[in-house]
């Protein structure tokens, strides 16, 4: 199984990029994990952000394969805990097919992308930036895969 996480939103801060890399780094390599970028749509005052919206659904979309699993990043979604996300992550696993995690742009994502997903998963109910919400993603599925593992990353 391959794991990618395809985000709209191509420039983050460095710390951003260097919190996700540290995390993302610690991901075992059979993951072949990537990140995969989708540019954000232009919005200007007068611009619909549903348009926006559906643009980046459409490129989103595109970039998903018909045979993936899916997990969208969404504030409406189920917030597990570690343990109840290492348990996904196990079914997930042995389902064996390639596991693509997708968060959407500013405005949220398009109805099409949220029918895709086979699965929504809310960091917290609290609106984050998207690049933090990066590195809650890469922190919580390192810590998902380390409770799995019986490494010691996670201590409660």
């Amino acid at each position: 199984m391959h794991i990618r996480l395809l985000a709209v939103g191509e420039r983050q801060p460095a710390w951003v990029d260097d919190a996700f890399r540290d995390y993302a780094g610690r991901f075992p390599p059979q993951w072949k994990f990537r990140l995969d970028v989708v540019a954000t749509a232009k919005r200007g005052k007068s611009d619909d952000a549903q348009r926006a919206v559906e643009t980046e659904g459409e490129l989103i979309l595109g970039k998903i394969a018909v045979d993936e699993q899916v997990v969208l990043l969404d504030e409406r979604g189920r917030q597990p805990t570690s343990r109840d996300l290492a348990g996904k992550l196990s079914a997930w696993q042995t389902d064996g097919r390639d596991l693509c995690f997708v968060i959407g742009g500013p405005d949220g994502v398009s109805q099409q992308c949220r029918g895709r997903a086979d699965f929504v998963w809310s960091l917290s109910k609290l609106t984050l930036p998207h690049g933090l919400a990066r590195v809650l993603f890469a922190e919580q599925l390192y810590r998902a895969w380390s409770l799995l593992s019986g490494h010691p990353y996670h201590r409660a």
